[in-house]
């Protein structure tokens, strides 16, 4: 009759719990996978689809009982650092909402919002657009995949066992002023374009103040603004896939890699 130790039973669930907590994790909020949309048993699946195929390429694990609260504390680090990994992914597609929400502003159009019931709230008409773009250029990069490679590789680079508080937080923190950078850096063009537009109406209000420049310029400003949205996808795919591999850079760079 076989019998086992606590000791191999925590290990061998170890094996496939620990490494499905730090994907499920990363799952929560990655793009796409993360998206309400996606049923809870999918994304549950796949996660325990990874961790069997990698478990026996995974580096040994540290002894912990399975009943113990220093498992149930590694479970949780494992958690938090999953997420953390996917937040830079999930900064990246919010640049594109940030994007929409300033050609919205500059054409008049930020009043019209659209709910978003994978978001649980009200996202800008053009942020949302965007923001689907985005998700759909970063799958057509294959940008999950190599998403997904960057989570195997962190039990390599981050084995199970090192504290959260050891990660360089800072980094990742820095990553919300790279929202604003980046968005700025996509819409500047369209806002330079815009400000002209306005500029002229203004010049054409004090020389001829008897011309209503409201009834024409909204619609003067929101021709304007599609034509900027129109040249503004000549460009986009490049500059977007040079944010989606700094994100993924700044991604492995955060468990280590170089």
């Amino acid at each position: 009759m076989l019998s086992f130790s606590s000791i191999q039973i925590s290990t061998f669930i170890g094996t496939f719990w620990w490494p499905f907590c730090r994907i499920m994790g990363a799952f929560m909020v990655m793009p796409f996978l993360g998206n309400n949309y996606i049923p809870a048993t999918v994304r549950i699946l796949l996660a325990i689809s990874i961790s069997a195929m990698i478990a026996p390429i995974l580096p040994p694990f540290p002894e912990v009982d399975a009943i113990s609260f220093h498992a149930l504390f590694l479970a949780v680090e494992q958690l938090l650092i999953g997420f953390m990994l996917a937040l830079f992914l999930s900064i990246m597609i919010h640049v594109m909402t940030m994007f929409g929400a300033m050609m919205s502003m500059q054409m008049g159009l930020s009043m019209a919002v659209m709910n978003d019931p994978s978001s649980g709230g009200a996202n800008p008409l053009l942020g949302l657009w965007f923001m689907l773009y985005g998700t759909l250029l970063f799958l057509a990069l294959d940008g999950h995949l190599v998403a997904i490679g960057i989570l195997v590789d962190s039990f390599r680079l981050w084995p199970i066992g090192m504290g959260v508080f050891d990660l360089p937080l800072m980094g990742l923190i820095g990553r919300i002023s790279w929202i604003f950078a980046a968005s700025f850096m996509l819409a500047l063009p369209a806002i330079l374009a815009m400000l002209v537009v306005n500029i002229t109406f203004g010049v054409l209000s004090r020389s001829a103040p008897s011309l209503n420049v409201f009834a024409l310029g909204f619609p003067m400003s929101m021709l304007m603004g599609l034509l900027c949205v129109f040249f503004s996808f000549s460009g986009l795919p490049t500059r977007y896939s040079d944010l989606c591999l700094d994100a993924l850079s700044a991604m492995y760079q955060f468990i280590g890699g170089i």
